[in-house]
């Protein structure tokens, strides 16, 4: 017992030691870190912009985001992530708090609908009709809870489709909720895209063939229909589209690259009365007086948004008309919302919200843009990193001349700081001389590696350079090739490579990344490739490459110029070479046969190997085009295993040394190889929900692949347990995260992987003197000797992604980042999770640093490095090494962004930039004279000495 007592007394010392190297003081908050919210692309907007309170802009977005925006500045004030499924929420205005919560049955996957009357008082019984999962509710606006009756009928008309080709129409009594009637007719020519309500009674929808527009008409439940050929409207049309938007008594339709207004007569006779261009966009109609309605129309022209509002029954008749300046790099307009006000001149203005291609929003009024969001950074894909150019002799981005009284001034700030005699002000004076002094935001790079460029490619195609120094886009690009190319319209399947990363005899160029897409979803559409330039966000060249994508494979190989070699895959096995030089395919003929790579066909549970077999000579007279080989198998049994994770090493991940050397001074050798493949599968009862099926009915087990000859070196089985499991591959060790179901927790598991065949080489003289067979060429083909090391810790949180902390050598002890539930990153260290833990770790082990084993990992809540933030909609974490050893980059995206600077071992090799250069002045001076006045009363003392 006195045992216990003592570990647990040393377990809490080291545990409130680690608390005070995670602290962080007031003033350096934003120093090192930045954080930025935003809300994701718009998909509904509603104004709110009575006389009394705050004018607003409600909005809701593609990521699930509801937000109020102030519509002075584009401010968000109330934002919340909302689930995807069958609930309904009401939110109170001013503050967002939730009012109530309604969970509505669903059965099976449909369109959700939601109706919402225009004039909705809180207070009074009007009713919300909700659709989702084949159920239709009418839910109360005060609870959420109550089935009321509408105070104008008591019948609702439901109108849909099955099987596309039969409209249904039923009668629903809105008090019961009964079916009153139900009437159905089939259209043999059948139904395809969107719907578009005219009036109460009529709907017009496409035929099958899209070049049909069908008036659908259910007066009192009584079905008709009435065709009216696309071509009697337009000359030499294609196919058409039926556009959203909600116009009183018509339809606006997309042919031909133009958008033409059908008016829909009462008998569904169609006509023609307007013609807008292909990228225009159209806002739903809004009352502007007691008897009008006015829309709104938007679209790109060069340089200038125009913006037109015109009456739905006068075409004719236009109410506004502007042309704004905004940027090219913007595409074309999306989506607009228009809301009214009331002039000092008693006339009707015009404000309007609009959506751009690239998913920025704009608010424009009187001719101009009053405010810009870039929300297509809620929609990050994938990061890389890039340097930032080398700052010539003489030339300096930022120029900042310090006084000799302002250089004074600063040190007594800091003196005062330091002797904790500051007050707020100088605090913050403190914090701002720091950062103006830092040149964390200047645009070359600096010796300690801090400043550098994150490039982000989000999912509308739209490449950011954000710097690191204050988080800033140093420039964005609308990706033309992917995006305007008449042979790709909507590319898919995005992903961003480093292409040229230009080092010493090419230090002339500028480094560049390769964008690759997709035209379509499916994996046998044509690929487009994209190159940027780094340094000034400008498209060098882009191609559309005639074959498909299917992988892109990084090789370790470049040219002179530094250019990376990359191997594309697509759907009918082979492979193509890029960049398609005469240099490149001489760098790839000479390693033609060190070529491996794999592929995963999860559904199907089987991982494939494949090796480069010949030219495709015979079949194409593209030369550096290459015919594959398949490998080897592995199949994983259908009945008893479903794959739902995989995941390798980072390609370009530094490891310091291969030998690790344990408190007995023996010697251990990491099996570090880039070829490693871990696997992770599931029963198929339990790749559900968790707590979907018993413990006994799932079992998780992981493998890990030597993905060149297909040989399973390690398996490990976790009965009871199920996903979803978040991994993080680093050197020779492997941390996982997953459910277990017998203890309702969530467990994460730690497996490290030794090399047994250099066993003999355990005297670390040898290692020092070099006497070792470290450097022998190692084989896949040769059977390895090598054992394992695991172990298992409880976790308290749901996980949403892990990732591993990266130096420059390797040589810093490592951190995993842990992205919570809680939309927070937490920093652990790696000796948490170390195998060797013990009850009762010998007094060498603790030396060594080893922690006294405990059933669950800790949770310290200074370890998280997002401090009391939130990166809201975690998707991934990226780390970047930075020059100095010490420090990593840390890079957070989701709906927000996150950046900070690591040092999981502190800054052990530089001085802490806010170390005080005075109070060390100030100490060596009051030494030297300790030293000079002691030297001078020893003198003294020693001359009375002598005349005694």
């Amino acid at each position: 017992m006195a045992m216990a007592i003592k570990a647990s007394l040393l377990l809490l010392v080291f545990l409130s030691s680690a608390i005070v190297s995670f602290s962080l003081y007031e003033d350096q908050v934003g120093l090192m870190d930045w954080h930025q919210r935003y809300i994701g692309k718009v998909k509904h907007a509603v104004f709110h912009t009575q006389k009394a309170g705050r004018k607003r802009v409600i909005v809701s977005t593609e990521e699930n985001v509801v937000a109020s925006l102030d519509l002075r500045h584009g401010e968000i004030y109330v934002i919340t992530l909302s689930s995807q499924g069958s609930t309904l929420r009401a939110w109170n205005l001013p503050d967002g708090q939730m009012v109530w919560e309604t969970s509505l049955h669903s059965a099976q996957i449909s369109k959700s609908l939601l109706s919402v009357p225009i004039n909705l008082k809180v207070d009074k019984d009007y009713p919300i009709l909700a659709f989702g999962g084949g159920y239709l509710h009418a839910v109360s606006a005060i609870d959420g809870e109550r089935v009321l009756q509408p105070p104008e009928s008591s019948i609702i008309y439901v109108l849909g489709f099955l099987h596309s080709s039969e409209a249904v129409v039923y009668q629903i009594d809105s008090k019961t909720g009964e079916v009153v009637a139900e009437k159905s007719m089939v259209f043999p020519d059948g139904f395809s895209g969107a719907v578009s309500s005219v009036s109460s009674d009529k709907i017009v929808v496409l035929d099958s063939t899209r070049s049909i527009l069908v008036t659908i008409g259910f007066l009192d439940g009584d079905i008709s229909f009435q065709k009216t050929p696309v071509s009697d409207l337009v000359e030499d049309s294609g196919n058409a589209e039926i556009l959203s938007p909600l116009l009183s008594n018509m339809v606006a339709v997309k042919v031909n690259r133009r958008t033409i207004f059908v008016r829909v007569g009462g008998e569904g006779k169609l006509e023609v009365v307007d013609s807008l261009s292909d990228e225009t966009a159209m806002s739903v109609s809004l009352p502007v007086a007691d008897d009008q309605v006015a829309f709104a129309s938007a679209h790109h022209e060069g340089s200038k948004i125009q913006l037109m509002v015109k009456l739905v029954d006068d075409l004719e008749t236009v109410l506004l008309r502007e042309s704004i300046e905004m940027d090219q790099h913007r595409g074309r307009v999306d989506k607009v919302f228009i809301n009214n006000y009331i002039k000092t001149d008693m006339s009707n203005g015009f404000r309007a919200l609009i959506v751009m291609e690239d998913h920025s929003l704009l608010l424009l009024q009187q001719g101009a843009i009053v405010w810009s969001r870039e929300e297509g950074l809620a929609s990050v894909t994938d990061v890389t990193t890039a340097e930032l150019p080398v700052e010539k002799d003489g030339v300096s981005v930022a120029k900042v001349e310090h006084t000799l009284v302002d250089w004074l001034k600063g040190h007594m700030l800091k003196l005062k700081g330091s002797l904790l005699l500051a007050s707020p002000e100088d605090v913050a004076a403190i914090q701002e001389m720091r950062m103006k002094s830092s040149g964390r935001s200047k645009l070359t790079r600096d010796h300690n590696g801090f400043r550098k460029l994150f490039i982000a490619l989000t999912r509308a195609g739209k490449l950011f350079a954000l710097h690191t120094g204050d988080g800033r886009i140093v420039w964005s690009m609308l990706l033309n090739s992917p995006s305007k190319s008449e042979a790709c319209e909507r590319p898919s399947g995005i992903s961003l490579y480093q292409w040229q990363v230009p080092h010493h005899h090419a230090m002339d160029e500028n480094p560049s990344v390769l964008v690759v897409g997709r035209c379509g979803s499916d994996s046998s559409a044509p690929g487009v490739l994209s190159f940027v330039d780094v340094y000034t966000g400008k498209e060098i060249s882009s191609s559309d490459i005639g074959h498909s994508v299917v992988r892109v494979m990084p090789l370790p190989f470049t040219d002179s110029t530094e250019q990376r070699l990359h191997l594309i895959a697509d759907t009918e096995g082979h492979v193509h070479l890029y960049p398609k030089t005469s240099e490149a395919l001489s760098i790839f003929q000479r390693e033609f046969q060190n070529v491996y790579w794999y592929t995963v066909e999860g559904d199907d549970g089987i991982i494939r190997g494949h090796g480069m077999k010949s030219s495709c000579a015979g079949e194409t007279a593209d030369e550096y085009c290459f015919t594959t080989k398949e490998l080897w198998t592995v199949v994983f049994p259908s009945e008893s295993e479903k794959i739902i994770s995989t995941l390798t090493r980072k390609p370009n991940e530094v490891v310091h040394t291969q030998a690790k050397v344990n408190t007995d001074q023996d010697l251990l050798y990491k099996y570090v190889s880039r070829n490693l493949l871990f696997v992770a599968t599931v029963s198929p009862k339990g790749a559900g929900e968790i707590g979907s099926v018993t413990p006994e009915e799932s079992a998780l087990v992981v493998y890990l692949i030597d993905t060149i000859t297909g040989r399973i070196l390690h398996r490990l089985s976790h009965q009871g347990c199920q996903g979803p499991v978040h991994a993080v591959f680093s050197e020779n060790w492997v941390v996982y995260h997953y459910f277990n179901l017998r203890a309702h927790k969530y467990e994460v598991t730690v497996v490290e992987i030794y090399d047994q065949s250099r066993a003999e080489n355990k005297n670390v003289w040898k290692l020092v003197l070099g006497k070792h067979n470290l450097t022998a060429p190692i084989s896949s083909y040769s059977r390895p000797e090598m054992f394992t090391k695991s172990q298992s810790y409880f976790f308290a949180q749901s996980v949403k992604t892990i990732a591993v902390t990266s130096t420059a050598k390797g040589i810093t002890s490592k951190q995993l980042l842990i992205g919570t539930i809680g939309d927070q990153i937490l920093a652990l260290d790696k000796r948490f999770v170390d195998p060797r833990r013990t009850l009762n770790p010998s007094q060498a082990e603790k030396e060594e640093g080893i922690i006294p084993l405990t059933d669950s990992l800790p949770i310290i809540p200074q370890s998280y490095i997002t401090h009391s933030l939130k990166v809201e909609g975690l998707r991934g974490i990226v780390t970047a090494p930075a020059k100095l050893e010490s420090t990593t980059h840390v890079f957070a995206y989701g709906v927000d962004l996150f950046y900070t600077r690591l040092a999981p071992s502190k800054t052990y090799d530089s001085l802490a930039d806010d170390f005080s250069y005075a109070l060390l002045l100030i100490t060596i001076v009051a030494l030297v004279a300790a030293i000079y006045i002691t030297w001078v009363i020893s003198e003294k003392k020693e001359l009375s000495e002598k005349w005694r």
